[in-house]
């Protein structure tokens, strides 16, 4: 089985459960650390040509991560692709099980049950806080509605103002975000590298939770240690 993965964490799940079966990845695959396969661009532009070239039996993908005209591309060349929609948490165990069955995985690797161990009780505060999410700042971008971050920080007591909003990731001036007055300002590092000098000075008064982006947006071998390690930085920023 030789396997092109276009989705940073679903790289990562099929690098840790079927060894050798990745041949390419994107430019942003991060993990694990040291994955020496080729590369074929970014998420939303990958090389279509680079991706022929090797010559893969399947190509994984995510219909939000990546772009329709790029997998339709790969399939008009005779390409296999397999699209995942994660929208919840337990969607995403659903399709990381689909993912590794058809990269070829034996059986259900021991990290997909601890992930799923994991979220079963997550770790939540006494009481349920409100919060926006900013992903982008110029322009500010922010979680809104159907989103898979949207419901990991539902789960640990998190309801971020903006889950109603027609659009997955709208863009709301951030005086508005402000005057929203919530109970926190939740900021990923990615897909923006928000930081202690860069988000936080623009929501004077109110508590940020600086989070690891992976934590908060990857489905795959992540979603074991994110309960705690999210619940932990939403914590500090509430005291």
């Amino acid at each position: 089985m030789r396997v092109v993965s276009l989705v940073p964490s679903l790289t990562e799940a099929v690098a840790r459960t079927v060894p050798g079966a990745l041949v390419g990845a994107t430019d942003w695959c991060t993990h694990p650390a040291g994955l020496d396969v080729a590369r074929v661009g970014g998420t939303k532009n990958p090389k279509t040509d680079r991706v022929l070239a090797l010559a893969p039996d399947l190509v994984i993908a995510n219909e939000e991560e990546n772009r329709a005209p790029d997998l339709d591309a790969l399939r008009a060349a005779g390409v296999e692709v397999l699209v995942t929609e994660v929208r919840t948490v337990p969607q995403a165990f659903t399709e990381l099980a689909r993912v590794l069955t058809a990269c070829g995985a034996p059986s259900r690797p021991r990290w997909l049950d601890e992930a799923e161990a994991a979220w079963t009780a997550p770790p939540r505060p006494e009481r349920r806080s409100t919060a926006v999410v900013p992903i982008w700042r110029r322009p500010w971008m922010v979680l809104g509605s159907d989103t898979f971050a949207g419901d990991v920080l539902a789960r640990l007591g998190v309801d971020h103002l903006y889950a109603s909003h027609p659009e997955r990731y709208p863009k709301i001036p951030v005086d508005e975000l402000r005057a929203a007055r919530p109970d926190l300002v939740v900021l990923p590092d990615e897909p923006y590298r928000f930081t202690a000098d860069d988000g936080p000075e623009a929501f004077p008064g109110l508590p940020c939770a600086l989070v690891d982006g992976r934590y908060l947006t990857w489905y795959g071998p992540s979603l074991a240690k994110a309960p705690r390690a999210l619940d932990a930085a939403l914590r500090a920023a509430r005291r």
